[in-house]
Protein backbone atom coordinates (compact mmCIF):
# COMPACT_ATOMS: atom_id res chain seq x y z
CA UNK A 1 0.00 0.00 0.00
CA UNK A 2 2.97 2.32 0.51
CA UNK A 3 3.89 1.63 -3.12
CA UNK A 4 0.29 2.37 -4.16
CA UNK A 5 0.52 5.71 -2.35
CA UNK A 6 3.77 6.45 -4.19
CA UNK A 7 2.07 5.76 -7.52
CA UNK A 8 -0.88 7.97 -6.52
CA UNK A 9 1.42 10.89 -5.66
CA UNK A 10 3.35 10.51 -8.91
CA UNK A 11 0.22 10.27 -11.08
CA UNK A 12 -1.41 13.29 -9.44
CA UNK A 13 1.15 15.57 -11.05
CA UNK A 14 -0.27 18.30 -13.25
CA UNK A 15 1.18 21.54 -14.55
CA UNK A 16 -2.06 23.21 -13.41
CA UNK A 17 -1.64 24.21 -9.77
CA UNK A 18 -5.34 24.05 -8.84
CA UNK A 19 -5.61 20.52 -10.22
CA UNK A 20 -2.74 19.42 -7.97
CA UNK A 21 -4.14 21.28 -4.98
CA UNK A 22 -7.67 19.86 -5.13
CA UNK A 23 -6.53 16.35 -6.07
CA UNK A 24 -4.03 16.13 -3.25
CA UNK A 25 -6.53 17.52 -0.75
CA UNK A 26 -9.17 14.90 -1.44
CA UNK A 27 -6.78 11.96 -2.01
CA UNK A 28 -4.87 12.57 1.23
CA UNK A 29 -7.81 13.43 3.49
CA UNK A 30 -7.98 10.15 5.37
CA UNK A 31 -9.74 7.60 3.15
CA UNK A 32 -9.72 3.92 4.12
CA UNK A 33 -8.15 2.80 0.80
CA UNK A 34 -10.27 -0.37 0.87
CA UNK A 35 -10.76 -0.53 -2.88
CA UNK A 36 -7.06 -0.30 -3.82
CA UNK A 37 -6.22 -2.67 -0.96
CA UNK A 38 -8.64 -5.16 -2.50
CA UNK A 39 -6.77 -5.03 -5.83
CA UNK A 40 -3.45 -5.67 -4.09
CA UNK A 41 -4.73 -8.44 -1.82
CA UNK A 42 -6.59 -10.24 -4.61
CA UNK A 43 -3.52 -10.22 -6.86
CA UNK A 44 -1.19 -11.41 -4.11
CA UNK A 45 -3.67 -14.07 -2.93
CA UNK A 46 -3.35 -15.60 -6.40
CA UNK A 47 0.44 -15.49 -6.27
CA UNK A 48 1.07 -12.42 -8.43
CA UNK A 49 4.60 -11.03 -8.03
CA UNK A 50 4.73 -8.19 -10.54
CA UNK A 51 4.04 -4.47 -10.01
CA UNK A 52 1.11 -3.68 -12.33
CA UNK A 53 -1.33 -4.22 -9.44
CA UNK A 54 0.01 -1.02 -7.83
CA UNK A 55 -0.91 0.97 -10.93
CA UNK A 56 -4.37 -0.59 -11.10
CA UNK A 57 -4.95 -0.02 -7.38
CA UNK A 58 -4.17 3.66 -7.92
CA UNK A 59 -6.57 3.73 -10.90
CA UNK A 60 -9.36 2.41 -8.68
CA UNK A 61 -8.62 5.05 -6.03
CA UNK A 62 -8.67 7.81 -8.67
CA UNK A 63 -12.04 6.66 -9.98
CA UNK A 64 -13.40 6.50 -6.44
CA UNK A 65 -12.06 9.96 -5.65
CA UNK A 66 -13.59 11.42 -8.80
CA UNK A 67 -16.99 10.07 -7.74
CA UNK A 68 -16.54 11.65 -4.28
CA UNK A 69 -15.77 15.04 -5.78
CA UNK A 70 -18.86 14.86 -7.98
CA UNK A 71 -21.07 13.37 -5.21
CA UNK A 72 -20.29 16.17 -2.79
CA UNK A 73 -21.31 18.74 -5.38
CA UNK A 74 -24.56 16.92 -6.21
CA UNK A 75 -25.38 16.41 -2.51
CA UNK A 76 -24.18 19.88 -1.46
CA UNK A 77 -22.14 18.16 1.26
CA UNK A 78 -19.89 20.25 3.48
CA UNK A 79 -18.10 17.52 5.46
CA UNK A 80 -16.36 14.28 4.50
CA UNK A 81 -13.84 12.19 6.46
CA UNK A 82 -13.92 14.78 9.23
CA UNK A 83 -12.78 17.61 6.95
CA UNK A 84 -14.45 20.24 4.83
CA UNK A 85 -15.35 18.91 1.39
CA UNK A 86 -13.39 20.09 -1.62
CA UNK A 87 -16.41 21.92 -3.01
CA UNK A 88 -16.70 23.88 0.24
CA UNK A 89 -13.06 24.94 0.07
CA UNK A 90 -12.51 25.34 -3.67
CA UNK A 91 -16.02 25.72 -5.11
CA UNK A 92 -18.29 23.46 -7.14
CA UNK A 93 -16.72 24.26 -10.49
CA UNK A 94 -13.22 23.30 -9.38
CA UNK A 95 -14.47 20.09 -7.76
CA UNK A 96 -16.35 18.93 -10.87
CA UNK A 97 -13.49 19.76 -13.22
CA UNK A 98 -10.81 18.14 -11.05
CA UNK A 99 -13.07 15.10 -10.77
CA UNK A 100 -13.04 15.00 -14.56
CA UNK A 101 -9.24 15.25 -14.50
CA UNK A 102 -9.00 12.26 -12.15
CA UNK A 103 -11.32 10.20 -14.35
CA UNK A 104 -9.29 10.95 -17.46
CA UNK A 105 -5.98 10.35 -15.66
CA UNK A 106 -7.33 6.98 -14.49
CA UNK A 107 -8.00 6.01 -18.11
CA UNK A 108 -4.51 7.09 -19.13
CA UNK A 109 -3.10 4.83 -16.43
CA UNK A 110 -5.22 1.80 -17.28
CA UNK A 111 -4.15 2.06 -20.93
CA UNK A 112 -0.53 1.81 -19.79
CA UNK A 113 -1.19 -1.71 -18.46
CA UNK A 114 -1.98 -2.79 -22.05
CA UNK A 115 -4.66 -5.33 -21.18
CA UNK A 116 -7.99 -5.06 -23.00
CA UNK A 117 -9.81 -6.98 -20.23
CA UNK A 118 -8.71 -4.28 -17.75
CA UNK A 119 -10.21 -1.67 -20.05
CA UNK A 120 -13.45 -3.65 -20.37
CA UNK A 121 -13.89 -4.06 -16.62
CA UNK A 122 -13.11 -0.46 -15.70
CA UNK A 123 -15.04 1.17 -18.54
CA UNK A 124 -18.09 -0.92 -17.62
CA UNK A 125 -17.64 -0.06 -13.94
CA UNK A 126 -17.44 3.70 -14.49
CA UNK A 127 -20.52 3.60 -16.72
CA UNK A 128 -22.56 1.61 -14.20
CA UNK A 129 -21.43 3.86 -11.34
CA UNK A 130 -22.77 6.85 -13.29
CA UNK A 131 -26.07 5.01 -13.82
CA UNK A 132 -26.20 4.33 -10.09
CA UNK A 133 -25.77 8.02 -9.33
CA UNK A 134 -28.69 8.85 -11.64
CA UNK A 135 -30.83 6.08 -10.12
CA UNK A 136 -30.16 7.47 -6.66
CA UNK A 137 -31.14 10.94 -7.85
CA UNK A 138 -34.39 9.54 -9.28
CA UNK A 139 -35.16 7.72 -6.01
CA UNK A 140 -34.69 10.78 -3.81
CA UNK A 141 -37.90 11.92 -2.10
CA UNK A 142 -39.60 8.63 -2.99
CA UNK A 143 -40.62 6.72 0.16
CA UNK A 144 -42.30 3.99 -1.90
CA UNK A 145 -39.21 2.45 -3.47
CA UNK A 146 -38.66 -1.23 -2.77
CA UNK A 147 -35.71 -2.77 -0.96
CA UNK A 148 -34.70 -4.28 -4.30
CA UNK A 149 -34.59 -0.79 -5.83
CA UNK A 150 -32.43 0.41 -2.92
CA UNK A 151 -30.06 -2.54 -3.36
CA UNK A 152 -29.84 -1.91 -7.09
CA UNK A 153 -28.64 1.63 -6.42
CA UNK A 154 -25.90 0.59 -4.00
CA UNK A 155 -24.78 -2.33 -6.19
CA UNK A 156 -24.37 0.13 -9.06
CA UNK A 157 -23.11 3.16 -7.15
CA UNK A 158 -20.80 1.57 -4.55
CA UNK A 159 -20.42 -2.18 -4.96
CA UNK A 160 -19.53 -2.04 -8.67
CA UNK A 161 -16.12 -0.51 -8.01
CA UNK A 162 -15.43 -3.07 -5.26
CA UNK A 163 -16.37 -5.77 -7.78
CA UNK A 164 -14.04 -4.25 -10.39
CA UNK A 165 -11.22 -4.13 -7.83
CA UNK A 166 -11.57 -7.85 -7.14
CA UNK A 167 -11.66 -8.66 -10.85
CA UNK A 168 -8.54 -6.58 -11.52
CA UNK A 169 -6.56 -8.62 -9.00
CA UNK A 170 -7.42 -11.77 -10.96
CA UNK A 171 -6.82 -10.19 -14.36
CA UNK A 172 -3.38 -8.82 -13.54
CA UNK A 173 -2.37 -12.28 -12.36
CA UNK A 174 -3.65 -13.85 -15.58
CA UNK A 175 -6.31 -15.85 -13.78
CA UNK A 176 -9.13 -17.67 -15.55
CA UNK A 177 -12.64 -16.25 -15.83
CA UNK A 178 -13.96 -18.46 -13.01
CA UNK A 179 -11.40 -17.00 -10.59
CA UNK A 180 -12.13 -13.50 -11.85
CA UNK A 181 -15.85 -14.11 -11.31
CA UNK A 182 -15.28 -15.38 -7.77
CA UNK A 183 -13.25 -12.31 -6.80
CA UNK A 184 -15.78 -10.09 -8.55
CA UNK A 185 -18.61 -11.62 -6.52
CA UNK A 186 -16.53 -11.21 -3.38
CA UNK A 187 -16.05 -7.51 -4.13
CA UNK A 188 -19.71 -6.97 -5.00
CA UNK A 189 -20.96 -8.49 -1.73
CA UNK A 190 -18.27 -6.72 0.29
CA UNK A 191 -19.17 -3.37 -1.27
CA UNK A 192 -22.88 -3.95 -0.64
CA UNK A 193 -22.24 -4.75 3.03
CA UNK A 194 -20.01 -1.69 3.31
CA UNK A 195 -22.66 0.67 1.90
CA UNK A 196 -25.49 -0.75 4.02
CA UNK A 197 -23.41 -0.05 7.13
CA UNK A 198 -22.59 3.42 5.79
CA UNK A 199 -26.33 4.06 5.66
CA UNK A 200 -26.80 2.61 9.16
CA UNK A 201 -24.13 4.96 10.51
CA UNK A 202 -26.16 7.93 9.31
CA UNK A 203 -28.59 7.00 12.10
CA UNK A 204 -26.24 5.58 14.69
CA UNK A 205 -22.78 7.06 14.23
CA UNK A 206 -20.90 9.77 16.08
CA UNK A 207 -20.13 12.67 13.71
CA UNK A 208 -16.67 13.03 15.26
CA UNK A 209 -15.95 9.37 14.46
CA UNK A 210 -17.66 8.85 11.10
CA UNK A 211 -16.40 12.16 9.71
CA UNK A 212 -19.73 13.45 8.38
CA UNK A 213 -22.94 14.95 9.69
CA UNK A 214 -25.51 12.39 10.80
CA UNK A 215 -28.88 12.98 9.21
CA UNK A 216 -27.41 14.11 5.89
CA UNK A 217 -29.14 11.28 3.99
CA UNK A 218 -32.51 12.30 5.41
CA UNK A 219 -31.91 15.95 4.53
CA UNK A 220 -31.33 14.87 0.94
CA UNK A 221 -34.50 12.77 0.89
CA UNK A 222 -32.61 9.50 0.41
CA UNK A 223 -34.79 6.46 1.23
CA UNK A 224 -32.05 4.25 2.64
CA UNK A 225 -32.53 0.78 4.11
CA UNK A 226 -32.93 1.86 7.77
CA UNK A 227 -35.77 4.20 6.76
CA UNK A 228 -37.43 1.58 4.54
CA UNK A 229 -37.30 -0.94 7.40
CA UNK A 230 -38.55 1.68 9.89
CA UNK A 231 -41.61 2.49 7.76
CA UNK A 232 -42.42 -1.21 7.40
CA UNK A 233 -42.06 -2.08 11.10
CA UNK A 234 -43.45 1.01 12.85
CA UNK A 235 -46.91 2.11 13.86
CA UNK A 236 -48.79 3.87 11.02
CA UNK A 237 -48.46 7.31 12.58
CA UNK A 238 -44.72 6.87 13.05
CA UNK A 239 -44.27 5.48 9.54
CA UNK A 240 -46.08 8.59 8.25
CA UNK A 241 -43.55 10.86 9.98
CA UNK A 242 -40.66 9.05 8.28
CA UNK A 243 -42.49 9.08 4.97
CA UNK A 244 -43.10 12.84 5.13
CA UNK A 245 -39.45 13.49 5.99
CA UNK A 246 -38.31 11.56 2.90
CA UNK A 247 -40.83 13.36 0.71
CA UNK A 248 -39.73 16.77 1.95
CA UNK A 249 -36.02 16.07 2.41
CA UNK A 250 -36.42 17.40 5.94
CA UNK A 251 -34.17 16.52 8.87
CA UNK A 252 -35.52 19.17 11.26
CA UNK A 253 -37.24 16.35 13.17
CA UNK A 254 -34.20 14.09 12.95
CA UNK A 255 -34.15 13.22 16.66
CA UNK A 256 -37.78 12.05 16.57
CA UNK A 257 -37.14 10.01 13.43
CA UNK A 258 -33.98 8.58 14.97
CA UNK A 259 -36.06 7.27 17.89
CA UNK A 260 -38.58 5.75 15.47
CA UNK A 261 -35.78 4.05 13.54
CA UNK A 262 -34.30 2.65 16.75
CA UNK A 263 -37.62 1.49 18.24
CA UNK A 264 -38.55 -0.29 15.02
CA UNK A 265 -35.41 -2.45 15.07
CA UNK A 266 -34.48 -1.09 11.64
CA UNK A 267 -30.80 -0.68 12.47
CA UNK A 268 -30.51 -4.28 13.65
CA UNK A 269 -32.35 -5.52 10.56
CA UNK A 270 -30.06 -3.53 8.28
CA UNK A 271 -26.97 -4.79 10.08
CA UNK A 272 -28.28 -8.35 9.68
CA UNK A 273 -28.61 -7.82 5.93
CA UNK A 274 -25.06 -6.44 5.84
CA UNK A 275 -23.82 -9.55 7.66
CA UNK A 276 -25.60 -11.74 5.10
CA UNK A 277 -23.75 -9.91 2.32
CA UNK A 278 -20.47 -10.31 4.23
CA UNK A 279 -21.05 -14.06 4.54
CA UNK A 280 -21.65 -14.28 0.78
CA UNK A 281 -18.38 -12.43 0.18
CA UNK A 282 -16.50 -14.90 2.35
CA UNK A 283 -18.11 -17.88 0.62
CA UNK A 284 -17.16 -16.51 -2.82
CA UNK A 285 -13.43 -16.94 -2.17
CA UNK A 286 -13.51 -20.25 -0.34
CA UNK A 287 -11.58 -21.92 -3.16
CA UNK A 288 -8.60 -19.54 -3.01
CA UNK A 289 -5.42 -21.14 -1.65
CA UNK A 290 -4.65 -20.36 1.98
CA UNK A 291 -2.26 -17.45 2.52
CA UNK A 292 -1.87 -14.32 4.60
CA UNK A 293 -3.52 -12.42 1.73
CA UNK A 294 -6.58 -14.68 1.73
CA UNK A 295 -6.76 -14.26 5.51
CA UNK A 296 -6.81 -10.49 5.06
CA UNK A 297 -9.54 -10.80 2.43
CA UNK A 298 -11.58 -12.90 4.85
CA UNK A 299 -11.19 -10.24 7.55
CA UNK A 300 -12.38 -7.33 5.39
CA UNK A 301 -16.10 -8.29 5.43
CA UNK A 302 -16.00 -8.51 9.23
CA UNK A 303 -14.52 -5.02 9.33
CA UNK A 304 -17.15 -3.75 6.88
CA UNK A 305 -20.05 -4.78 9.11
CA UNK A 306 -18.56 -4.01 12.53
CA UNK A 307 -17.02 -0.62 11.80
CA UNK A 308 -18.13 2.57 13.53
CA UNK A 309 -16.70 4.98 10.94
Amino acid sequence: MAEVDRVIRARLHSEVALVRQVSEYIIHSGGKRLRPALVVLAARALGYRGSAHHELAAVVEFIHTATLLHDDVVDASDMRRGHETANTLFGNAASVLVGDFLYSRAFQMMVSVQDMRVMEVLSEATNIIAEGEVLQLMNCHDPDISEDAYLRVIRYKTAKLFEAAGRLGAIVHGGDRATEESLGQYGMHLGTAFQIIDDVLDYSGDPEVIGKNVGDDLAEGKPTLPLLFAMRHSQPEEAAIVRDAILEGDNTHFEAILQIVRRSGALERARHQARTEADLAIAAIAALPDSQYKTALLELPAFAVSREF
